[in-house]
């Protein structure tokens, strides 16, 4: 194996592998990272048997500078040999494989040696059937992720709540996480879809922060494969693939209510700030929670919370409408900021039933197709 590659081309695809591979695995050829080289390609492999990632690059690409002289495939240790790359003092690199598995990176005046191993012993990719797939822009799936991902649970009791359930039927893709104590639930209608692909899959949410974060801004499509047990999204030359998660995600529809006797509207950002601010002091509180008065009649809306050794709060809400019964109700800050940033700066529709019923907040301008709930917290 022997080529020459564009430095800085190369280490941004080894960083997009890099996030699937970890030091603390039980198999210890993933902590190496798989190095195919044909002729005209190189395809780069990270695992963690949680998600896989694949990166190909292209020589037909002229931003990687690619040349290949000799085709072959080796593991090679990926922290170190990312550290290595990174650290060349040349524009170019060169990289040979001789004796077996050993591999010669030069670039400049440096060169260096390391030990690598065979690739016929890193794990095979799972083969997904391209038949059962579906398209969707990049903008649109990372929000979709943003604005559910932040309900999954945190706690290992429940492994199968640690993941957002994806459902697509007659063209409707819903996404749906909850916590037990609070559940975002978006919904897209996609168009040009066949309606004889339905499924029913639970992605976990660790899966789905790093394709987040992997998937660029430019108004390019995803291409989503599922297969029994796992996921691939394919986007630019990035082959992304997620394990899923088995067993049955509870019924959520019924918790969502639809009826209520006291609404308000906010700005958004505007309420996020204020909540900001009385959770200055929640968090210096045992029961970390702020309140919220509302009094209709009065048109009147206030935020307080309090800690015994700190002292008190208490604010005005500004707000855009404000209707039904008064209330005073308690809730986790932490809930209510994650929830307000997923709706950025738009004007939402907060709906309560009771003090200790859960509340949803919707956006005013689309209130069908994202809807956040957050279960209130008992102060009596």
């Amino acid at each position: 194996m022997n080529f020459t590659i564009n430095r800085t081309a190369f280490i941004s695809q080894l960083n997009n592998v890099l996030r699937a591979i970890s030091s603390k695995t039980t198999i210890p050829i993933l902590t190496g990272l798989k190095m195919v080289v044909d002729t005209d390609r190189i395809v780069l492999t990270g695992s963690n048997s949680d998600i896989t990632i694949e990166s190909v690059i292209d020589a037909s690409d002229e931003d990687y500078g690619l040349t290949v002289k000799e085709a072959g495939a080796i593991v090679l240790p990926a922290r170190f040999f990312s550290e290595i790359v990174k650290k060349l003092p040349d524009k170019q690199v060169t990289i040979e494989v001789t004796n077996g598995f050993q591999a010669d990176i030069t670039s400049g005046t440096a060169k260096f040696q390391i030990n690598g191993q065979d690739a016929s012993n890193f794990p095979h990719l799972p083969e997904i059937e391209s038949d059962n797939t579906i398209t969707l822009p990049t903008d649109v799936l990372k929000e979709v992720i943003r604005q559910t991902v932040i309900a999954v649970s945190k706690q290992e009791s429940r492994p199968i709540l640690a993941g957002v359930h994806f459902t697509l039927k007659d063209g409707l893709l819903t996404a749906v996480a909850t916590d037990s104590h609070r559940l975002a639930q978006r919904k897209v209608a996609l168009e040009n879809v066949d309606s004889s692909i339905n499924f029913d899959i639970i992605i976990p949410g660790k899966s789905l922060d790093e394709l987040s974060g992997m998937m660029g801004d430019e108004n390019e499509d995803v291409m989503v494969q599922v297969s029994e047990n796992q996921v691939l999204f394919i986007f630019g030359n990035t082959h992304f693939y997620s394990r899923l998660l088995e067993g049955n995600y509870p019924e959520t529809s019924q918790l969502i209510p639809t009826t209520s006797d006291t609404t308000v509207e906010v700005e958004a950002g505007t309420f996020l700030s204020s909540i900001d601010r009385a959770s200055l002091l929640s968090h210096e509180s045992r029961n970390d929670v702020v309140k919220l008065t509302i009094q209709p009649a009065n048109q009147r809306v206030k935020i307080s919370s309090d800690s015994p050794d700190i002292g008190t709060v208490e604010e005005e809400v500004a707000t855009t409408a404000l209707e039904g019964q008064d209330l005073e109700i308690s809730f986790n800050p932490n809930y209510m900021k994650d929830a307000l940033r997923s709706f950025g700066q738009s004007t939402i529709r907060i709906s309560f039933t009771s003090a200790l019923r859960p509340f949803t907040l919707v956006p005013t301008e689309d209130t069908e197709n994202f809807v956040h709930l957050i279960t209130p917290v008992r102060t009596f």
